[in-house]
Formats: structure tokens, sequence, C-alpha cells
């Protein structure tokens, strides 16, 4: 849903200001895209309506297009359908035409409850109005509400980054996300910096100690850490798209600039609105860009789920790649755990704090080694290989 009422200064996916008229348009065009693909399909487990922001469409639409999910497409008995809005705009009307569509989890972008940083973020409610929005939701209790929080926000010290995580825990949100921050070039926000109408966003360093404070306090309170960004307080909260997305699962894309998976090949939807609904309106599947599978797809699948779940599994990371690999990174393991990074546990890699921080750049080293080791050869679906139908079905 690539429209945005304004641009927030840390956005990087900020496309089209949104407009009642083409909203309604668009929404036609993007339940005619689920359609197309509906009858080749394959058991759906999760869906996410993200953005831009979802919420900016209407009541009705929201609910014709959640609803043309669940009636077009095949979705599993426990499927998860997240909608993804903001407090602004996200109204009484629109929250239940999701949830009476079937809709089962709300995610809210908060990014921090500090009205001074809110208002400086472009964000228009303050503290108690999110606190207010998110109550109501809690309230409903048809659906498990989970919200984003950012670290490294510029001006954001200790003190009020604690006050946010604790805040999620006092609502008793079903699940919360600690993303830290990330300055895309060019953005208003890096823009803003470089003029000084801001100060510098937090070093590494102090992201890396505010992130060790997050989780520790989420941890205090009993929350579970379900994947590197993500917690949840109980059983509602399952946050299946991030984890499945993130282990190569195969993914349909719905929606002008939307990015896809099938078979490790990713794939990119015409981002032009006016070339999307054109395309859509010729029944053509609007890809603008198609790229093979990386080398090695199926073991990188296998280091990426494993460390945005603090486990990295040795004995299926053999598996996915040739018998004696992990035996040749021990040095490599044995200088990450006295870096403080991880540690071993029999045929277990678990990362330690430290380590779910740098998780990016573990795994990017992990995949240069699988590349190295392997010599460029994806050996997981080479036919004559062992280990062939040893991956799990995606």
């Amino acid at each position: 849903m690539p429209f945005c009422a304004n641009h927030c200064l840390f956005c990087g996916f900020y496309r089209n200001r949104s407009a009642d008229e083409a909203l309604r348009d668009y929404a036609t065009h993007v339940a005619q895209d689920i359609a197309m693909d509906a009858a080749d399909a394959e058991p759906v487990h999760a869906v996410y309506f993200g953005g831009g922001t979802p919420s900016a469409l209407a009541a009705a639409d929201l609910h014709r297009l959640v609803s043309t999910v669940r009636d077009r497409l095949p979705l599993a008995p426990d499927c998860e359908i997240t909608v993804e809005g903001r407090i602004a705009g996200f109204d009484d009307e629109k929250i239940d035409a999701c949830l009476d569509a079937g809709a089962n989890r709300i995610s809210i972008g908060v990014q921090t409850f500090d009205t001074e940083l809110r208002r400086r973020l472009g964000r228009r409610a303050d503290r108690a109005s999110a606190i207010a929005f998110l109550h109501r939701l809690r309230e409903r209790d048809r659906a498990a509400v989970v919200c984003d929080l950012i670290f490294g926000l510029p001006g954001q010290d200790m003190e009020s980054w604690q006050r946010d995580v604790r805040t999620c825990v006092e609502l008793e949100l079903d699940g919360v996300d600690l993303y830290c921050l990330a300055l895309h070039d060019k953005s208003p926000l890096a823009l803003s910096i470089e003029k000084g109408a801001l100060p510098a966003a937090a070093s590494l360093e102090q992201m890396a100690r505010m992130y060790a404070v997050g989780l520790e306090t989420i941890e205090d309170a009993g929350w579970r850490h379900l994947s590197q960004a993500h917690w949840a307080a109980g059983t509602r909260e399952r946050n299946l798209y991030n984890q499945l997305v993130k282990a190569g699962s195969d993914c349909l894309a719905f929606g002008a600039g939307a990015a896809g998976m099938l078979d490790g090949h990713r794939y990119v939807l015409d981002s032009d609105l006016g070339s999307y609904q054109r395309r859509i309106g010729r029944c053509d599947k609007p890809i603008a860009v198609l790229l093979p599978p990386p080398p090695n797809h199926h073991a990188r699948d296998v280091v990426m789920a494993g460390v945005e779940q603090g486990r990295l599994d040795l004995v299926r990371l053999d598996a996915a790649t040739a018998p004696g690999f992990t035996d040749a990174l021990a040095p490599l393991f044995d200088q990450w755990a006295a870096a403080g990074l991880l540690r071993r546990r029999c045929n277990t890699v678990l990362l330690t704090t430290a380590g779910w921080f740098w998780h990016g750049n573990l795994a990017g080293s992990l995949f240069a080694m699988i590349d190295a080791y392997l010599g460029g050869v994806d050996h997981a679906s080479h036919p004559t290989l062992e280990t062939q139908g040893t991956h799990d079905a995606r």
C-alpha cells in the first residue's frame, strides 16, 4: 500500500501521498492482482498488508482487500493476517473493518512514545494519544496487537528509550519489535542531520547498548524472544510473516512496488502506479524486476533463519552445504565466541546479546564462507548430491 499522509523523516519507503480517489481505484486493482494469482497459490501461512500505510485506505477498501485475501487465496487454518497501520487516521471504523474481514494481527508503527521525538519525526499523535489508541485496540481482544519501536533516533537518550520499552510492557501488548535506526542516504532525516536541524543519530556503540537494555527490559518482564528484533508477551503473537520471509519461504507479492520470492527467485512489481494499474487491467502480472537465486541460496536460507532466531543448527547447515563445512568453520566460531558474540552447545551455535545485534554481519560472513567453500555452486539443488531432498518444503 504505497501511500502515506506525509513523509516521516526516518522512512525510506515513502512513495505517494494519500488521496481518497486514487486509493479507491488502487484498491480495486490490488484486489484483481490477488485474484489473478489465486488459482496457482499453495497454502498460505501468513499475509502481511504493509506499505506505505495500509490504514490510509478507507474502511470499505480495507474490508474489501482483507476479504479478497480470505475468499480467493487458500489460507492455512492458522494463517496470520497482519494489517500495518499508523495511529493518525486509523479510526474505529477502519479497525473494525479489518477485524470483521478476518485480520488477526495489527501492527502499529509507534517508533517512539516520546512526544517531542514524535513531532520531530513527522508523527502527529502525542504520547497520551498513542497510549490511548493502543489501549482501544487491546481492549477489543480480537487480534494480536504489536508495535514497532526504533532505537538510535536523533536526540533519543537511554532514559527515553527505556521508558518506551517499559510502556509496551505496561500496555500488555501481545508483541513488540525493536528496530535499529537505518539512516537512509538522502532521506529527510539524513538531510536534516546534515543541515544541523537535528542532532546526530546514535553511534553504533550507543545503539548496541540500547538494544541490550531493551532486550533485558523485555525479557525481565517474561516476554519470549521470537527473532532478532521481535518479542512476544504470550502465545497470541507469532510473527510468522517475518520469520518465514527470513527463512527463504516463497512469498507472493501484490501491489505497486511489492517484492516477492518464488523458489529463490526474487521479483519486484512495477512501482509506477499508472503502469501497475494499466498492466493489471490487461491481466498482466506487472513484474518489473526478476533476479535469479544467489549462489547456494538454500544454504543461505538456513544461515539467515538460524541467526534470526539466535540458534544456528550446524547439522542442518552441513546438510545444506557439504560434509565437513561446519568443522571448517570452527576457527571462525572460536573467534566469535572469544569476542562475546556466541557460544557453542553440542551441534548448535547460540547468539549472545551482542551476537543478536550484529546478526546481519555474522550472516554476511557466513554467506562468504559458504561461497568460498562450495565454489559458487548451489549444492543443495544439485541432482547428484546426497543432500538433495533434505530441505523442508517451503
